[in-house]
């Protein structure tokens, strides 16, 4: 594996957990959010990963074998909170709302893995750049 596939690969993965990352952020920012409906209430949105083991999986050759892509953004089927409160102005005709199905809890968990999974990406990226710098220096000599 050449240190350009790397930097691919690393790259790759770089962009999955970005992309993880918004979507926890996304549903962070509607957990609170409530509807009349339970076709109306936000789902938690979470993206599906796929590792790409070879060419034919690839798109013209980026990104790179050995990497990830996103192959989607899918709404969690986890099932919508169905609360009592009557005086809610968002309420249906018999007084109930519907809260969005994200777990706080689960997304903090969620948001500190792919954080911590870009920042592994990115020490990658690091080391493989000091190789190729150290690789310089030694030709150079």
């Amino acid at each position: 594996m050449s240190l350009d596939h790397l930097f691919g690969v690393a790259g790759s993965a770089l962009n999955a957990q970005t992309v993880r990352m918004n979507t926890t952020a996304s549903n962070l920012a509607n957990a609170g959010s409530v509807a009349s409906t339970e076709a109306e209430a936000f789902r938690a949105k979470r993206a599906v990963f796929r590792a790409l083991v070879d060419d034919a999986m690839t798109n013209a050759g980026a990104p790179t074998v050995g990497g990830v892509k996103i192959e989607a953004v899918v709404d969690d089927q986890a099932p919508v909170r169905k609360v009592y409160q009557p005086g809610n102005p968002m309420a249906d005709g018999e007084g109930y709302i519907y809260q969005s199905n994200v777990s706080e809890v689960g997304e903090m968990v969620d948001m500190m893995a792919a954080a911590r999974s870009y920042q592994n990406n990115v020490e990658v990226i690091n080391t493989a750049r000091q190789l190729l710098m150290k690789t310089l220096e030694a030709s150079k000599a």
